[in-house]
């Protein structure tokens, strides 16, 4: 990146409901005085968690034109009609979970979607790099891009408000109302909450996010053998990861790469940790390869289960009560346990929370992390040498999928 004049933009994002950004100010006006080579481009938006004249000040040229752009830099889903022939694009697609839709008719607004995304992809020759699939070469395959802890982190307050909400108690201020995470470390960590016990999946960044504000609601982590087995008198908290709850068939051991080769080999046990829970909250990765947790016939058996926090947000995934996304504006909804159908929120049922933009609650926060780490982890490789996880995570390149996305061509046809 020395010598070679670059031009990276930042979008205005499509959504109305989205107000993240890729790179803040600060970050912007950082990387313009290190490198006299570069030079940002942001276009003008009223939605946007800082404003243009912010960005102007830190050096951006303000405009609406992305033809001179080398990169383009997004957060969400584009609008299809504005991409431009011939650019590379960075945004998260969420393109990588469509497998169980290949061959499949669907009326799914967010599938159709992203089938013409992908098609206008293809037609205009766009170099498109998905955030969600840039990752170390490592057995685990480590994100190195995401909001996935303030997803957590928002989640798992609006879900605590919910269990205030039903308890007809006083609901703390809504996290996007706040604006600030040291607000609500405050006013989280001055709740007070009895005798409840929740469950936790998932061991990345979105239930690191989650344990994060439980702690801080001095709500207390206990191992599984004692979530399993004691009863308490305080509010408690068990986290489990993906071996916790899936198990071989056959007995044999579990193993990470096992489950991705073979996943019908394998099924959930989850029920043994919900018979007792009164809170579910969801931090996990799942795939639609992967057994689901329960069915719905199997929630009459988790008497205690009145609220689930959907922070991964799979709809019909591997929770069955997640039938619909939620908005920031409206975050909840209930779901009756016999019809499986959506009632009236309140205490018949089980609540569920499962809003599926979360870190836009926290936008500048959240924003400021995702920079972070795209200048440390993703810029260097992108504009200067890559060590392979650019490439690894390239969706589209000179008009085809990349061999690793091939599925797609299945998908879009």
């Amino acid at each position: 990146m020395k010598n070679k004049k670059i031009t990276l933009s930042i979008i205005k994002e499509a959504r109305i409901d989205e107000n993240r950004t890729p790179l803040v100010p600060s970050q912007t006006s950082n990387l313009l005085d290190k490198l006299s080579n570069l030079k940002i481009i942001v276009q003008p938006s009223k939605n946007r968690c800082f404003k243009d004249e912010d960005y102007l000040k830190a050096g951006a040229e303000i405009t609406d034109d992305l033809s001179n752009a080398d990169i383009i830099l997004g957060v969400k889903e584009v609008e299809i009609s504005k991409l431009i022939e011939n650019k590379t694009y960075l945004f998260f697609s969420h393109t990588s979970k469509v497998r169980q839709y290949i061959n499949k008719a669907t009326q799914d607004k967010a599938i159709i979607y992203k089938k013409e995304l992908l098609r206008e992809v293809i037609k205009k020759n766009v170099t498109l790099i998905d955030y969600e699939n840039i990752r170390s070469i490592s057995g685990e395959a480590y994100r190195y891009l995401g909001f996935g802890r303030f997803a957590g982190i928002a989640g798992c307050y609006n879900t605590l408000n919910l269990y205030l909400k039903l308890q007809n108690k006083r609901l703390l201020p809504r996290a996007f109302e706040i604006n600030s995470y040291e607000k609500i470390k405050e006013l989280i960590s001055n709740q007070t909450f009895n005798k409840l016990k929740i469950l936790q999946t998932g061991r990345g960044n979105v239930a690191k996010g989650s344990m994060e504000v439980l702690k801080l609601a001095n709500i207390k982590q206990i191992s599984i053998k004692d979530y399993l087995n004691k009863k308490y008198d305080e509010a408690v908290f068990c986290n489990i990861s993906t071996r916790e709850y899936i198990e071989r068939i056959d007995g044999k051991n579990f193993s990470y790469q096992d489950l991705f080769l073979n996943p019908h080999e394998y099924r959930s046990k989850i029920k043994n940790f919900l018979f007792d829970t009164d809170i579910l909250i969801c931090g996990h990765y799942w795939d639609s390869r992967f057994p689901k947790f329960f069915s719905s016939n199997q929630i009459n058996e988790f008497k205690n289960l009145k609220i689930i926090g959907d922070i991964t947000c799979d709809i019909k995934g591997a929770i069955p009560t997640t039938i619909r996304s939620t908005s920031i504006a409206k975050p909840y909804y209930s779901i009756d346990i016999n019809s499986m159908k959506e009632i009236n929120l309140g205490n018949k049922g089980i609540a569920v929370m499962a809003v599926d933009n979360l870190p836009s609650e926290l936008p500048r926060d959240s924003s400021e992390e995702f920079g972070d780490n795209l200048i440390s982890e993703v810029l260097p490789y992108l504009i200067d040498k890559d060590d392979g996880r650019i490439s690894r995570g390239t969706t589209a390149s000179n008009g085809k999928f990349c061999s690793k996305f091939a599925y797609l061509n299945d998908f879009i046809n």
